[in-house]
């Protein structure tokens, strides 16, 4: 059978080339700094942020709600970056995504609303306390990188901050996306729909 007329196909990323599109403009951000100072680093990283979207969406048809979120914060300290010619916006931007991505999960969780399954719901089947202490994980997580970032800039020269938002931010992440494997599977659920209750 056809598509239905006007259905968009949703289709799967390679983990790979997810990885690359979301390493490559952070990689421009470094090289572009390196060469030519951070006010052309933040322009091309604003960029290159917005062309990783435009791939995504090409790719997978669909563009997950945190390159999103952290591509609408690129605008708007990028844009104030360049227009003020005042770096601290765009070193303050990982602040602001970590901490508003913190706040949702943590905030959501207490309020009886949590966040994680609608945004992994499709890709992991997790019990109720499974979720919950996955949210708690990674709210904790992105508070405390939040953090980081805020005494990171403020206490090393701006090459270095660059450097560590490159090599460093992104890696830790993937550690600590790892790390939350034994959780997820110790807290794995069946999917309710189609499952035999037999087998």
């Amino acid at each position: 059978m056809s598509d239905t007329p006007g259905q968009t196909k949703l289709r799967t990323m390679h983990p790979a080339m997810k990885f690359a599109l979301e390493m490559g403009p952070l990689v421009v951000f470094f090289i572009a700094n390196a060469r030519a100072g951070i006010y052309v680093a933040t322009a091309a990283f604003m960029i290159a942020t917005f062309a990783a979207l435009a791939m995504m969406w090409l790719l997978a048809r669909k563009i997950a709600v945190m390159p999103l979120v952290s591509a609408a914060v690129v605008l708007v300290f990028g844009t104030l970056t360049l227009w003020l010619q005042d770096d601290h916006f765009i070193k303050m931007k990982p602040t602001i995504v970590n901490a508003l991505f913190g706040l949702a999960l943590l905030g959501g969780l207490a309020l009886k609303k949590p966040l994680l399954p609608y945004i992994l719901g499709d890709v992991f089947v997790l019990t109720d306390r499974g979720w919950r202490e996955l949210t708690i994980r990674w709210g904790v997580f992105f508070i405390v990188m939040a953090v980081v970032n805020e005494i990171v800039w403020r206490s090393v020269s701006t090459d270095t901050w660059v450097a560590f938002k490159t090599f460093g931010y992104l890696p830790l992440t993937l550690v600590f996306a790892m790390a939350q494997v034994p959780l997820m599977t110790r807290h794995s659920a069946e999917p309710a729909a189609g499952a035999d209750p037999k087998e």
